[in-house]
């Protein structure tokens, strides 16, 4: 069995053992061989052997795509190279360069995506470089794709599935998970899935809330999903979804903390995967999607309708108490009663959103095959930020003058937050779009496609609060424009598809929140404060490629150059507090990426797959030699988060254990090279941070020099399984077989005078799965 890198809607065998892939990448069921461009899917068998759980475990295995660790529901994807950099959860107006679909319904949004748990799902695909065309405006450098196990009428089946593991030597998890497909009658079907999992923490906590293990966690969550199906060419599958996401703290390392760090009496210094905490943190992120799709055979036409409507609430509480306290000793607070005081950040967001596609698709066997359709959606999103500090209006009041709290308030009720926001989103968009393919021969085939789009955002920004500015401001972004796309592919046997591919992408531009310029340095207000609004960012995708199979062999190769305009970047504001989003007039990205599996010897497979991509900036943003230095944004400097070099290698055996057994070891190593999270980690590096704050015993002079350059990092992945023919299966496991402590983002709170730390990955972890399947 070879372990091809996509999967299977359906799998017609062909010539022997060669198989026939088919997937909807071009929201048309089509072979993988005749996908005009590149493309990867990671197959249910692929998800179970790997003992992948989350996006960022899959990712190791498809070139050209990286994910940035956030936390929780907090991860951020690029494909390509085309990235952003670090968005943080207070920048609700930045939208997201990946779009991110369950089957037929939108999901994404910027930062937040919905971490789902990858249970019963046929396939993740990964459609590479814009899909604006018929995936919509957050799909500027790809599309990746959740497709579900849909309801069967007339097939009675399902999966039990039951796992512990042990994290880091000291932490248990465990998941329980089920899957039925009953009929309901000769034409109705349902499907039912549920699940829960309890994470093992593995970051361990000083100071007053600490303690081990303190990002531990759960997962739960189900879908119920009807498929109807008349059988004179109609159905329609109604869906209910709903997951909630908790975790208790953050994948967070410290390196420096206000209130304890080698400067202080005591001295500080902190142990691998260890933070200091005043309070416990907080990470929930419910979900509650309903779908709706239905279908209508019209003889030569397939009609196509797809509803949705998604509802979710989102809570980032976070201990910010060195933030409050940086500031506090700015301000010349005492000590006790005022810069020791607990502080909690919570970031609350609140989204509805409707969506509506309405398509039709030929459905003959001519040599012209089209699709056409239109899209509109209405998304209401409530992002709201308080910075509750039991104490803090009366040592402000007693330090600042009596009245101070009141006077800043702007209206927003608890004056022991010294930090107050709202911010409601109203946005809105519609769009048409097509494509055509035209078979010129049996071997030539050319898609002209083109998305024309009409976007509109809606958003207030009111603050108050000590550290506000008391902004009380509407804006309103307006967007229009078409993205086309060109695609040939050529056969140049029955083994070898050539395919090229010249299309647009478009990212919405908006509006800056206002610098906390209360909390800025004059140095810094100088050079940050005159970033308002930023444009579209749009994008040009040229590439070419190959996909070959024979005889337990595949090999998928592509190169590509995306020349982008106004790229979107978003960086700290120095000692503000605050976030900046720029536009780069030029940067581009180019690579290649592969994909090769072969099978040596019956029963032996071995897949390698990776990408060398170059993304860079092609210009500056100022003739100012202090702002370009401060945001890196100079010609030739890397973009963020990109990794140069990224691949992985894989191999399994599988053997005949006995009479109805088999069983099969595995092995992955993969290796993701260095990275740094905003493009101005590359100047003055290793960058040395001036703390300058006089509290605890430390010097205003004290400073923590850091190589921003995170290095890069490998990851052994071993697991080994015994598959019976009576559908059970047991599979033992060592992820992060070294226990490779990985540093995936560099975080600086206030510019490094609060903190410093790292982003990690989960250490060492042994498990075992135990899976029965009728």
């Amino acid at each position: 069995m070879v372990a091809a890198p996509v999967a299977a809607q359906e799998v017609e065998e062909t010539d022997g053992d060669s198989q026939v892939i088919i997937v909807t990448a071009t929201k048309r069921d089509q072979a993988i061989q005749d996908v005009p461009f590149s493309i990867n899917a990671q197959t249910q068998e692929d998800i179970q052997k790997s003992g992948a759980n989350t996006l960022e475990d899959l990712s190791r295995n498809v070139a050209g795509l990286s994910v940035q660790n956030l936390g929780p529901g907090q991860s951020q994807v690029s494909v390509r190279g085309v990235s952003a950099g670090q968005v943080v959860r207070d920048q609700p107006g930045v939208k997201e360069q990946v779009g991110v679909y369950l089957d037929e319904s939108v999901i994404s949004l910027s930062l937040f995506t919905p971490d789902l748990d990858l249970f019963d799902l046929n396939r993740v695909e990964t459609l590479r470089g814009p899909q604006g065309t018929l995936f919509g405006s957050g799909s500027v450098g790809g599309t990746i794709r959740y497709i579900t196990n849909q309801p069967v009428i007339g097939v009675t089946e399902g999966q039990v599935e039951g796992n512990v593991n042990l994290v880091d030597g000291d932490d248990l998890g465990w998941h329980l998970k089920g899957a039925v497909n009953v009929p309901v009658g000769d034409k109705v079907a349902m499907r039912a899935v549920g699940y829960y999992t309890q994470y093992g923490g593995f970051i361990n906590a000083i100071g007053p809330a600490g303690g081990e293990d303190v990002n531990d966690g759960e997962r739960y969550g189900g879908r119920l999903a009807f498929r109807v199906d008349t059988g004179e060419g109609f159905s329609i599958t109604p869906r209910l979804i709903y997951q909630k996401v908790s975790a208790n703290g953050f994948n967070r390392q410290e390196i420096f903390n206000l209130y304890a760090n080698p400067f202080t009496t005591p001295a500080t210094v902190y142990d691998e995967r260890e933070q200091y905490l005043k309070l416990r943190e907080a990470f929930e992120d419910e979900t509650l999607i309903l779908d709706l799709v239905a279908e209508a055979d019209l003889g030569p036409v397939i009609f196509t309708s797809v509803s949705s409507y998604t509802d979710r609430a989102i809570l980032v509480s976070r201990d910010a108490s060195a933030l409050t306290g940086s500031v506090s000793v700015d301000l010349g607070y005492p000590d006790e009663g005022g810069i020791d005081l607990p502080s909690n950040l919570r970031d609350t967001t609140d989204v509805s959103a409707i969506t509506q596609e309405l398509r039709f698709s030929s459905d003959t066997g001519g040599p012209f095959q089209w699709v056409v359709g239109g899209f509109y959606s209405q998304t209401d999103r409530f992002y709201r930020q308080r910075l509750p500090t039991p104490g803090y209006a009366a040592v402000t009041d007693a330090t600042l003058g009596a009245g101070t709290s009141a006077a800043v308030a702007n209206g927003f009720d608890n004056l022991d937050s010294p930090y107050n926001a709202d911010l409601p989103y109203d946005l809105a968009q519609i769009a048409i779009f097509g494509e055509g393919t035209y078979a010129l021969t049996e071997a030539f085939d050319v898609t002209i496609g083109a998305r024309w789009y009409d976007y509109e955002e809606e958003r207030e920004f009111n603050s108050g609060g000590l550290f506000a500015n008391g902004d009380n401001a509407f804006d309103r972004t307006e967007s229009d424009g078409v993205s086309p796309r060109i695609l040939l592919s050529y056969d140049l046997s029955d083994m070898v598809t050539l395919n090229a591919q010249a299309s647009k992408g478009f990212r919405l531009g908006g509006v800056n929140d206002p610098l906390n310029v209360t909390l800025c340095s004059p140095a810094d207000e100088a050079l940050f404060g005159n970033f308002q609004s930023y444009e579209d960012e749009t994008l040009w995708n040229y590439e070419v490629g190959a996909k070959a199979t024979g005889n337990g062999f595949f090999a998928n190769v592509a190169g590509f150059y995306n020349d982008i305009s106004d790229l979107q970047v978003t960086l700290d504001a120095g000692s503000c507090s605050s976030r900046v989003v720029f536009n780069v007039p030029e940067a581009h990205t180019m690579g290649i990426e592969a994909e090769v599996g072969f099978e040596p010897v019956p029963g032996f497979d071995l897949m390698l797959s990776g990408s060398w991509i170059e993304a860079e900036f092609d210009s500056t943003i100022s003739d100012d030699a202090a702002l370009v230095t401060a945001t890196g944004i100079r010609e030739g400097n890397r973009l963020p988060s990109v990794p140069e070099l990224q691949f992985t290698a894989s191999g399994s055996y599988e053997w005949q254990l006995g009479a109805g057994s088999d069983a099969y070891i595995a092995a992955s190593w993969s290796h993701v090279g260095n990275r740094y999270t905003q493009p101005a980690d590359q100047e003055n590096n290793p960058r040395t941070f001036v703390h300058g704050l006089a509290y605890r015993g430390a010097p205003d002079t004290a400073s923590t020099t850091v190589d921003l350059l995170l290095p890069s990092y490998n990851v052994v992945n071993l697991s080994a399984g015994i598959d019976f023919d009576s559908g059970l299966s047991l599979i033992a496991y060592v992820n992060n077989v070294t226990d490779e402590n990985a540093l995936l983002s560099f975080d600086r709170e206030r510019g490094g005078r609060a903190r410093l730390a790292y982003r990690t990955n989960t250490p060492r972890t042994f498990g075992l799965t135990v899976r029965q399947s009728w």
